[in-house]
């Protein structure tokens, strides 16, 4: 199975740009907070280890990565790549913030060609960037190239919830509340109009199982929050 998005890759990159200073607030505005809680429910479950390589894909402006370096400690160390810039100085800001420039490196960096040796990284994620990248299989290919055997590869991406009262409600929630809130609040339709429509077209938490698979990966599980409005899915190389 191959899932693509249409949209070229420098537009994307462009309209993160645009969002990058307000993308935290919305981001806490859209979820309503309970994107940390799902952050930290998923960083429980994972097998990171102090001395921990780990590498955050899409990584934004920093939230996953920061709690990867913590997780790994003094010892280990943890790369972010994002395609935006802007995305990227937030972050860099972050970790600055956390006085934690000796554990991680923010790299500008394309997850579909990912710069970095076979089975590099103990552990490879990514949040809420799967349903943005041009073919997610080979993202998840790529994933599974760089993590070493036994390491684990993990993705936290929005999902299709199954209920079809809650799915009417979510449909509502992201086609027209979502885009709305992207112009009042950060001021950039647009930017906010694309993130509901790749939501919407995403895959099932089913459907993305099976491209763990398809990419290689073992022992393939995930786990629904929210009803399913989201989604975390882990594999084993």
């Amino acid at each position: 199975m191959t899932l693509t998005n249409r949209t070229p890759e420098h537009t994307v990159a462009q309209l993160f740009d645009h969002i990058a200073p307000q993308y935290d607030r919305m981001n806490s505005v859209i979820s309503l907070g309970t994107h940390r809680l799902w952050r930290r429910q998923v960083m429980d479950q994972m097998t990171v280890r102090p001395g921990d390589f780990a590498l955050d894909l899409c990584c934004g402006t920093g939230d996953w990565t920061l709690a990867l370096a913590q997780a790994v400690g003094p010892a280990g160390e943890v790369v972010g790549l994002d395609l935006s810039h802007e995305m990227l100085a937030v972050a860099q800001q972050k970790v600055r913030a956390a006085h934690l420039q000796s554990q991680i490196t923010l790299k500008q960096g394309d997850a579909m060609h990912l710069p970095y040796p076979d089975n590099t990284f103990n552990v490879v994620t990514i949040g809420f960037g799967l349903r943005n990248v041009p073919d997610a299989q080979q993202v998840l290919s790529e994933m599974t190239r760089v993590v070493k055997p036994g390491g684990q590869v993990v993705c936290l991406e929005t999902s299709q919830p199954t209920n079809p009262v809650v799915h009417a409600g979510w449909q509502l929630y992201f086609g027209h509340v979502v885009p709305l809130m992207g112009r009042v609040v950060a001021h950039h339709y647009r930017a906010y109009d694309y993130l509901q429509r790749t939501t919407h077209q995403f895959v099932s938490a089913e459907q993305l199982a099976v491209m763990f698979t398809a990419a290689g990966l073992h022992h393939v599980h995930y786990r629904r929050f929210n009803l399913g409005a989201a989604a975390v899915h882990f594999g084993t190389k």
